[in-house]
């Protein structure tokens, strides 16, 4: 646990020390510290040991007749820090060279036994925690956790503030709008019938701070949709959100990378890697995904010059692309076969392996049950094209780009990507994404991240005749894998957002009834502008070294939405409902 915090802070009210930061130069020193019990040891039959634990760490007391101490009793001790005698020094122990002569013991809590051990990692099971979770909260994980995440809060803030941004609070009631995902719905009393939804982002409030002449504005805001939960997701979730006028891309990028960064320095001691730059396209060429991994190799490799003429039907197609497992040569049949079997149910037609193995003549040869199918120079080209060694594995899939690429993306992150949130920390922006991803069952395109994102210049008049063809101009910050947020340059005048929303399929008359008071907003004076957001829980969540976000958020739900704590959610009374104009029906569907 660390004890930076206790540290820094001055003990006020009923201590004068904290537990973890008393040490060999407090000797003789009188204090009192406040805290739970840890442990309690018996030392003959009146002596014992007694650990007293608070958020900064555990230290040792000496208690005369300690009978009516148990585990987790809240108690104030007073008494005289000393070296621990000779050989009884705790080396595990930040305070292990020294003790308490406890002289005073108050209790000030009495305590039930624990449902499980807060001492350590805990191995109870999570939803044991979350039921508890004001116990789990107690345990040095948990603490540690979120002293982290306030550290990380605090850099943000100095970041923001030394780069001449205002924290302007923006609604929680807010109106409905089409951001992608399901949003909570809040009745209204005072007007039956009608709802405000609470905020998925502050998207268009920042706008209209723009519009509004705030020129720079952030706020670590609190966000909600109504999506289903996962390691990385939750209904309500924290995030960085900024907005600045008068930017380009670029711009937004040093906002942005000045706060991560030093959010990671605070929260590792470390000197992070600078922040790399890749467009879309970039991104699926190289890895597969628009969410790369940058920390290992295995990088996806262009054969198109290598087979170019090949008479091997499996790789006449529009793109043939292979990943090198560096002493991968070694794997047996078994294995293979499997990893056939994962592309082919990632999408694949198929998948082909090639041993690289050393030739009788010298240097390196290909060994596979399709070697014979490719010419010598074809093979020769591939161990050329892939930098391959002897004792290397190729894996090659063939077919169009964007599922090809997908497969073996997805395949070299099961073969290599190490946990998310180990070192090092590589972040990188991605740019350039389509202005939309496909059409929905009505024909119209689907925004690839919301309407409110400028089209790329070149762009703009295939709006009508060809949308999927446009690009955005918009980008996402991904650390590890994980995609933290995404940003864009915005949309500011009314004409090319009314015909965004036509091409999203919108009428103007359902754009006016739903946008209205932002595109009035721009008819008086909206300058470029253009922001990000990102999501401060993954962040921290990488940064603590924890595999999901419910790890660093005070009272998280469960993967079904359930607070086991709280017990929420649960039904209203009929008085209530009823002052509401609400009556309950039963849902059209499943998760409806």
């Amino acid at each position: 646990m660390s004890s930076t915090a206790g540290s820094m802070a001055r003990p006020r009210g009923l201590r004068t020390a904290y537990c973890g930061v008393l040490g060999p130069g407090d000797a003789g020193r009188r204090v009192s510290v406040c805290g739970w019990v840890a442990r309690r040891r018996e030392h003959g039959e009146h002596l014992a040991f007694v650990d007293v634990r608070d958020h900064t760490g555990i230290i040792q007391c000496v208690v005369d007749g300690a009978a009516d101490l148990r585990s987790e009793y809240v108690v104030r001790i007073t008494g005289t820090v000393r070296p621990r005698p000779e050989g009884t020094v705790n080396d595990r122990l930040a305070t292990g060279e020294v003790e308490i002569g406890a002289e005073e013991v108050e209790v000030l809590s009495p305590a039930e036994p624990p449902p499980f051990s807060l001492g350590g990692r805990s191995e109870a099971e999570e939803p044991v925690r979350l039921r508890y979770r004001y116990l789990d909260l107690r345990t040095g994980r948990m603490q540690a956790n979120l002293r982290i995440r306030s550290r990380v809060n605090a850099a943000i803030r100095r970041s923001m503030d030394a780069q001449g941004f205002v924290e302007v609070e923006t609604p929680l009631l807010w109106t409905p709008t089409p951001e992608g995902a399901r949003e909570f719905a809040i009745p209204s009393r005072l007007q039956p019938g009608s709802f405000y939804v609470l905020p998925q982002s502050p998207q268009i409030a920042k706008q209209l701070l723009m519009v509004g002449g705030v020129d720079r504005y952030y706020q670590i805001a609190r966000c909600m949709r109504d999506e289903d939960l996962r390691a990385d997701r939750q209904f309500e979730f924290t995030q960085l959100d900024l907005e600045a006028s008068f930017v380009s891309k670029e711009d937004v990028w040093d906002f942005v990378s000045d706060a991560v960064l030093a959010a990671t320095r605070e929260a590792t001691g470390a000197e992070p890697a600078p922040v790399e730059t890749m467009t879309w396209d970039e991104a699926l060429d190289r890895y597969g995904t628009d969410k790369p991994d940058l920390r290992f190799a295995m990088e996806l490799v262009d054969l198109g010059v290598a087979v170019a003429a090949t008479g091997f039907k499996a790789f006449q197609a529009p793109c043939v692309r292979a990943i090198r497992i560096a002493g991968g040569g070694a794997l047996g049949r078994a294995r293979l076969d499997a990893l056939t079997n994962r592309a082919k149910q990632l999408g694949a037609a198929g998948l082909v392996w090639l041993r690289v193995v050393a030739a009788e003549a010298g240097g390196a040869e290909l060994e596979s049950p399709v070697a014979k199918f490719l010419a010598d120079e074809e093979r020769r080209a591939i161990v050329t094209a892939t930098a391959a060694e002897i004792g290397d594995l190729l894996v090659v899939v063939a077919g169009e780009r964007a599922p090809t690429s997908h497969v073996l993306g997805q395949l070299r992150l099961e073969l290599g990507q190490p946990p998310v949130f180990e070192p090092p920390y590589r972040f990188v922006w991605v740019s350039d994404f389509p202005m939309f991803e496909g059409l929905d069952d009505e024909g119209s395109p689907v925004a690839a991240h919301h309407p409110f994102t400028m089209p790329h210049p070149e762009d703009i008049d295939l709006l009508e005749t060809d949308p999927l063809a446009v690009r955005s101009q918009s980008y996402d910050l991904v650390l590890n894998g994980w995609e933290l947020g995404s940003g864009s340059i915005r949309v500011h005048r009314a004409d090319i957002q009314r015909r965004v929303f036509s091409a999203l399929g919108l009428s103007k008359e359902d754009a006016e009834a739903r946008f209205g008071f932002l595109l009035g907003a721009f008819r008086y004076g909206a300058p470029p502008h253009g922001g990000f957001a990102f999501g401060i829980d993954r962040l921290t969540a990488i940064l603590a070294g924890e595999a999901s976000i419910r790890d660093v958020i005070a009272f998280p739900k469960t993967q079904s939405g359930a607070d086991l704590m709280a017990g929420s959610p649960r039904s209203l009374p009929e008085r209530q409902l009823a002052e509401l104009g609400i009556r309950i029906v039963k849902p059209a569907g499943p998760g409806r």
